[in-house]
């Protein structure tokens, strides 16, 4: 219901600028014909005033008669011009509240849909949206054979931010650690707040694991790196873990649930990081 009734107050738009056109034609028509009455009537006159001062004229009379007549259509013409400039009027005016309500339409649903797909603190992309953007890499990489990594990325004592500082903090320092993952993601990659503070990285198109080193690098560097907060400096350091398609997983909950279990390795041994491989090798 809400698509068709969208689809008729956008083709009602589209009229508003034909509409409008159609209006000032119609009014400089109007305009024409109003002077060509205004003329008539003057010629008119001119002959009752000769007929008035001359002998029995009958073809100036029948003559006369015909051009009284023909201002009287030319007079009633000019007022259903104006009658249905009017309207046209009107209907402008209609047009043009539908096309601001098809604005505010639009905008709320736009509004809607990225509420649905992304974490109101942070900004970043949600889980749904994470994993379906996973999804459709997952089937681009098995098509053309590409490589691509998944990363699970936890605060380190996060928990203590909040017990000593408050949620309020807490908040903050998250909103800060999103916008420098953000600042580190390429454009054909996704990261994703998962909850609480753990994050997803979706690392596209890798020509070998060391890309994903790389990367992994660069956001330790940048999470770690003094959060200017309310009550001072804060240094945060993050556990990431990293799991790699296809040799760790073919589907997006094998590879999230692989990243995340390297990421508990990362956070056991205090290094940073960890591939899953490696992970699942310490286990045995």
């Amino acid at each position: 219901m809400k698509t068709d009734r969208n689809v008729k107050l956008k083709k009602s738009a589209k009229s508003v600028k034909s509409l409008t056109q159609v209006l000032k034609e119609s009014k400089h028509v109007k305009e024409i014909v109003k002077e060509s009455a205004d003329e008539l009537a003057s010629v008119n006159k001119v002959f009752q005033h000769e007929l008035a001062t001359q002998e029995h004229l009958p073809k100036i009379e029948e003559a006369l008669e015909q051009s009284e007549a023909v201002e009287t259509k030319v007079q009633e013409a000019s007022v259903k011009l104006a009658n249905v400039n009017q309207a046209l009027q009107d209907e402008v005016k209609e047009r043009h509240l539908l096309e601001r309500e098809l604005a505010t339409v639009l905008k709320q649903q736009e509004e809607t849909l990225h509420a649905a797909l992304h974490d109101s603190l942070t900004g970043l992309p949600n889980r749904a949206l994470f994993n379906d953007r996973l999804e459709h890499g997952l089937v681009q990489a098995a098509r053309h054979g590409w490589t691509l990594a998944v990363m699970f990325m936890d605060l380190n004592n996060f928990k203590a931010i909040n017990d000593l500082y408050g949620h309020d903090i807490g908040d903050e320092v998250l909103r800060i650690v999103a916008a420098r993952l953000e600042e580190n993601t390429r454009g054909e990659d996704t990261v994703s707040r998962h909850g609480g503070d753990e994050f997803l990285y979706l690392l596209m198109d890798m020509n070998n694991e060391d890309d994903a080193s790389v990367i992994a690098k660069k956001i330790i560097e940048a999470v770690q790196v003094p959060c200017k907060v309310r009550v001072g400096e804060l240094i945060i350091t993050p556990s990431i873990g990293i799991s790699i398609f296809p040799k760790d997983g073919s589907t997006a909950q094998a590879l999230t649930q692989s990243a995340d279990t390297a990421m508990y390795q990362a956070k056991r041994s205090k290094s940073g990081y960890a591939f899953a491989n490696i992970a699942a090798t310490s286990q045995v």
